[in-house]
């Protein structure tokens, strides 16, 4: 993946370890330090935003191909895309982000795109590890001992302040 304008870290775990849950704790935590955060989510399925009954879900329904809403507080895009047998590339949902804007990128999900990632694990559920398949992970963060050594940095996923720390260490510092 190209070089970003600004820094770009990866949350990567299989479905149900927590990434959203630990992300709504990160965030305030480096908003506390006065970043501006982009996030991007990868949903492995069909979503809308909108609601059925509103007006943007309805004009989008009719054939618009692109609905912009605004208001004084925020703005929203929705854009229908033609189905594809692939999910969107990173790197493309990455040029729809005013970088100029950010600090830090947080992305949820791509994990099988090679850009800085961090994994979450968590051993109780039965999955196997990421890392040592993926050179692209920097640390781990989970909720017990791993059973596989590393030289990875190990992070407790149970405290996002150590998280956020090792963010501003390793991923904003350089």
């Amino acid at each position: 993946m190209s070089k970003h304008p600004c820094p770009l870290l990866g949350f990567v775990a299989f479905s149900g370890t927590g990434k959203t849950t630990l992300l709504k704790q990160l965030i305030p935590l480096l908003k506390q330090q006065k970043l501006k955060i982009g996030l991007i989510k990868h949903a492995h399925h069909r979503f809308d935003i909108d609601i059925p009954g509103k007006d943007s879900y309805e004009l989008r329904k009719a054939g618009a191909d692109q609905v912009l809403v605004a208001s004084q507080q925020r703005w929203a895009m929705i854009t229908e895309t033609p189905v594809q047998k692939d999910d969107p590339a990173l790197s493309d949902m990455l040029a729809h982000l005013d970088q100029s804007e950010l600090d830090l990128v947080l992305v949820e999900g791509f994990k099988h795109v090679a850009f800085p990632k961090l994994e979450l694990h968590r051993p109780a559920l039965g999955h196997p590890l990421l890392f040592p398949h993926d050179a692209d992970i920097l640390a781990i963060a989970t909720d017990a001992p791993l059973q596989q050594k590393t030289a990875l940095p190990v992070l407790d996923i149970n405290r996002p302040e150590t998280i956020a720390d090792f963010i501003r260490q390793h991923i904003l510092a350089s």
